[in-house]
């Protein structure tokens, strides 16, 4: 029981570790409560609420997740976005910082985008473009292979600076529906190869990923108190998808609470509450998969965010007229 436990939890590691950075999984960061994180994945969004906005998540995945000698390797992710409209600029600004923490991995990333806005209909559409600094880091001398892996030895803590690209429009209408389609690392850059080995084919790498997502409010006609909102994210690396689907119930837009569904992965349960200018919000993950049970114990996501509109005053004009001194 042991040995079949031992190479489980050694498996799960290699999985969220080795695989990323051979570039077979996805990498991107993932957070339940998706729908106050659009910036984080698709630059078209900056600027489309006409507001300025923060917000900022903290994550922590699969609570409890240890390897065999003890050491806690469940994801850890921390992100914060600010966007705003520029008018002068035809379009709005966006930033996106965030830190990652898979097992032995590391990633801390800076993303900077433009998003050009177009009028269509009674929304706002974006089309945006974004650049992005990943310092990624992997500690290959803590992984505990279950054969021996002559690619892997000699390997100590290795890092490197990617630079890559996103880009993605966004289409919203705002109180009634928003769509949008975005990729993230487009040129899937690749850093220096790793170690003394042969292979020079292992090295830090950036893949490709798409998103696709989308939201509706729906608000009940013999009761306005009460606004529903159904969304959906659909993440793929191009060789593996991932969909959560939700379903938000907002009254007087002051409080909220809501169900989704990780295809495959977990159940999540989520509540806020909206003050003012301020959004507050907390999920919890109940894990469906494998890692569930005896490894973890869910995971539990925060969420905090500020946004507020600038009204510009119209200047009057005045006219120098004799008739009017």
């Amino acid at each position: 029981m042991q040995t079949t436990k031992r190479y489980i939890v050694n498996a799960v590691i290699a999985f969220i570790v080795l695989i990323p950075c051979v570039a077979l999984g996805q990498q991107e960061a993932q957070f339940s409560q998706y729908m106050f994180n659009h910036l984080g994945y698709n630059p078209g969004v900056a600027g489309t609420s006409e507001a300025i906005c923060a917000f900022g998540l903290y994550r922590q995945q699969w609570l409890g997740f240890k390897d065999t000698e003890g050491n806690d390797v469940a994801p850890e992710t921390y992100s914060i976005t600010l966007e705003a409209p520029i008018r002068f600029l035809k379009g709005g600004v966006g930033l996106a910082v965030s830190s990652d923490k898979l097992g032995f991995e590391g990633n801390t990333m800076v993303k900077i985008g433009y998003a050009y806005h177009l009028k269509v209909g009674t929304g706002v559409m974006g089309l945006g473009l974004m650049a992005s600094f990943n310092d990624k880091s992997v500690d290959f001398s803590k992984l505990r292979p279950v054969d021996d892996d002559p690619i892997l030895s000699g390997l100590g803590k290795e890092s490197d600076l990617l630079v890559d690209a996103s880009v993605g429009v966004f289409y919203n209408v705002p109180d009634q529906y928003y769509v949008g389609l975005s990729s993230t690392q487009v040129i899937q850059s690749s850093g220096k190869a790793l170690g003394e080995n042969d292979d020079k084919e292992f090295k830090l790498k950036l893949r490709r990923h798409y998103y696709l997502t989308g939201g509706y409010d729906f608000t009940f006609p013999r009761n306005p108190a009460f606004t529903i909102t159904p969304s959906m994210l659909l993440k793929s690396d191009g060789s593996s998808f991932q969909v959560d689907v939700s379903a938000m119930l907002n009254y007087k837009e002051r409080f909220w609470g809501g169900v989704s569904y990780r295809y495959e992965d977990a159940i999540v349960v989520m509540v806020g509450v909206h003050y003012k200018n301020i959004r507050i919000g907390y999920s919890y993950d109940i894990t469906t998969s494998s890692i569930g049970g005896s490894y973890s114990s869910g995971s539990h996501e925060l969420m905090a965010g500020y946004c507020f509109k600038l009204e510009m005053e119209k200047l009057r004009q005045s006219y120098k007229n004799t008739r009017f001194l």
